[in-house]
């Protein structure tokens, strides 16, 4: 049976933006083909006190995805909650997120991906 989540991680090794991208870009081909319905992706927050680089770059790249249908949905960290409408209809169809630690923690450093 295929796992439903799975966490992919681009803060290891301190990649640059660009090559997280591609690792992100990478990651969900290999989620899709093994068919995960949904992903967990920690980007961190950036030690600046207003996100980083590597947060920013990675969730502009996520909005389009998105946008082009390659992900049905996206979710910010600090919006994975049980009261954010996009969050509840993830939860829905993957309930396996329910089970994510972060949830309704309101961590800036992921975002949450149904694919």
């Amino acid at each position: 049976m295929a796992e439903s989540v799975v966490t992919i991680n681009l803060e290891i090794g301190h990649p640059t933006v660009e090559e997280a991208r591609q690792m992100l870009k990478a990651e969900l081909e290999k989620c899709r083909n093994r068919k995960v319905t949904a992903v967990k992706i920690i980007h961190g927050y950036g030690s600046s006190g207003v996100g980083g680089a590597l947060r920013q770059g990675i969730r502009k790249s996520l909005i389009s995805r998105r946008k082009e249908g390659s992900v049905k949905a996206v979710v910010f960290g600090e919006k994975w909650s049980i009261f954010d409408s996009v969050a509840q209809s993830m939860l829905e169809r993957c309930p396996e997120l329910s089970k994510d630690r972060d949830l309704c923690n309101y961590n800036p450093g992921i975002s949450v991906v149904l694919l």
